[in-house]
């Protein structure tokens, strides 16, 4: 399959990435082409802001999460020769797994799905030691996967000093640059940039962006770098979701037989909770599930004839005040956890779940009271915020990351998971809970570390862990298997 790609890379975080990305999509977009994008690792953020610009989802793509013919495949899915792909990279070019290896980085995602790198460098503050950086970079490029390098918060008047000097020196190309930007940019808070969504003029931030980046770069000679990219086999029909890698999902009576309807799946979805790795949502209805998307902040009632709840990650600790005042809403979800219906939370989904969580009003707020939090007793803290109480206790704000990374987590009893299976995940929370679950065992791949985690009976999986189910499609089936039987059992015939 022919798809025209690049990879926007940088040396570090912070380099840019995120605007440079989002300015390209939108350039590639005004000029026609049918434009798709990624982001490297298990950032949930930036993916929002590529939708933001393209209107349709963005996915995620990670080889520590799939192997490298499922990375492949998941890529290809759903794509067509001639399609144009902009790929984002996650910190620095070549940190991976534990910082030291190449599985899970920017660089071992371009090498897997054979993408050119524009390497986008931060060379305020830099002269000619800029080569160097450079060069640094392409000396550890083995597979010469490096095709061009943006300069970015750089002056008109160096560039055209240094462009040449990077041109003969270090025979690499230089795309543009891009002079900084004071008036113009994307804040931060502590699980990464604020959302696109509360930032009221985002769309006009994003196409000034644009129109300010074509200005100094060669749009040209960026697409004859994507246009220049090999081709990917497509040998294997290029679908992650066929029947061999998601077991008996289509073998399953209630996905073949065609009199029988799907079972529905209520996807909590608003300010709150919005953390979804698209292709986790994909397989589950690969399995049979409809999902049904509902507010707990706005909403007051569960999706009607709903068999599973999922309720993903996000900040409900920003919207804590109107989670809890939503009263009907928080009792609609209680009773049908009671009643056993199967529930995935994970992160600000599992928080939810619990009796109360702490108030935070902003970052400033988070970084002048961290101390003080930490050592005030929660149960006598005025400020916390009553939330479902289907799980005894509450959440709290640390001041500091509690768990980071990525993690492989295995069920001490078989339940979600076939025996000795392990599902993939990662972890990125500054809030702990008084009662983190001892149903799982996770490890960190890097280190060998291993702690107990998750909440997790029949019909239930809640922890801080972010799962990404194509790396044990098992898991997605065991939900969509328990919706129906909660379906079955709950009206006593197949409706």
């Amino acid at each position: 399959m022919k798809i025209n790609r690049f990879m926007i890379a940088a040396p570090k975080s912070g380099s840019g990435k995120t605007m440079i990305t989002c300015a390209l999509l939108q350039l590639l977009k005004d000029s026609g082409k049918n434009v798709l994008s990624y982001k490297c690792g298990p950032d949930y953020i930036d993916p929002m802001f590529h939708k933001k610009v393209l209107g349709v989802p963005s996915k995620n793509l990670d080889t520590f999460f799939t192997d490298e013919k499922t990375t492949v495949q998941l890529f290809l899915d759903e794509r067509a020769d001639g399609d144009f792909a902009v790929l984002e990279g996650v910190m620095g070019l070549y940190d991976g797994l534990g910082g030291i290896y190449e599985q899970g980085s920017s660089y071992h995602l371009a090498k897997v799905t054979q993408t050119p790198i524009i390497l986008v460098v931060d060379a305020k503050g830099m002269g000619k030691s800029v080569l160097a950086l450079i060069a640094g970079f392409l000396q550890y490029d083995t597979h010469h996967l490096i095709k061009g390098v943006l300069l970015n918060r750089m002056s008109k008047g160096y560039y055209d000093i240094i462009k040449p000097l990077i041109e003969k020196e270090l025979s690499v190309k230089v795309v543009g640059y891009f002079p900084e930007q004071k008036d113009i940019g994307l804040s931060s808070r502590h699980l990464g940039l604020v959302m696109p969504d509360e930032l009221s003029d985002i769309k006009k931030q994003l196409n000034e962006t644009a129109d300010r980046l074509k200005k100094t770069i060669d749009m040209d000679l960026f697409i004859d770098i994507a246009e220049a990219a090999d081709e990917i086999s497509d040998s294997e029909n290029a679908d992650v979701y066929n029947e061999k890698n998601i077991g008996n999902c289509d073998q399953n009576e209630f996905s073949q037989n065609k009199t029988i309807n799907t079972v529905n799946i209520a996807v909590a979805m608003d300010e709150a909770f919005c953390f979804y790795y698209e292709d986790n949502l994909k397989l589950l209805e690969k399995c049979g599930a409809k999902l049904q998307y509902f507010s707990p902040i706005h909403d007051t009632k569960l999706p009607k004839d709903c068999d599973a709840m999922l309720l993903g990650g996000g900040y409900p600790e920003l919207y804590a005040k109107e989670l809890s005042k939503n009263v009907s809403m928080l009792n609609a979800i209680k009773k049908a956890f009671i009643a056993g219906m199967p529930t995935v939370a994970e992160c600000g989904g599992f928080m939810y779940l619990h009796t109360y969580i702490r108030n935070i009003c902003d970052d400033n707020d988070e970084k002048k009271n961290a101390d003080k939090r930490n050592n005030t007793d929660i149960q006598n803290d005025v400020n916390k915020s009553q939330l479902v109480g289907a799980l005894d206790g509450g959440c709290h704000f640390k001041g500091k990351l509690v768990r980071f990374g990525y993690i492989e987590l295995a069920e001490k009893h078989s339940n979600f998971l076939p025996p000795n299976e392990k599902i993939k995940a990662h972890e990125f929370h500054y809030y702990d809970s008084t009662d983190n679950g001892a149903d799982c065992i996770a490890t960190k791949p890097a280190t060998g570390r291993s702690y107990d985690c998750v909440i997790s009976h029949d019909n239930y999986w809640l922890g801080f862990p972010h799962l990404y189910y194509p790396s044990n499609p098992h898991f997605a089936e065991s939900l969509v298997r328990k919706a129906y039987e909660y379906r079955r059992n709950k009206n006593g015939k197949l409706l």
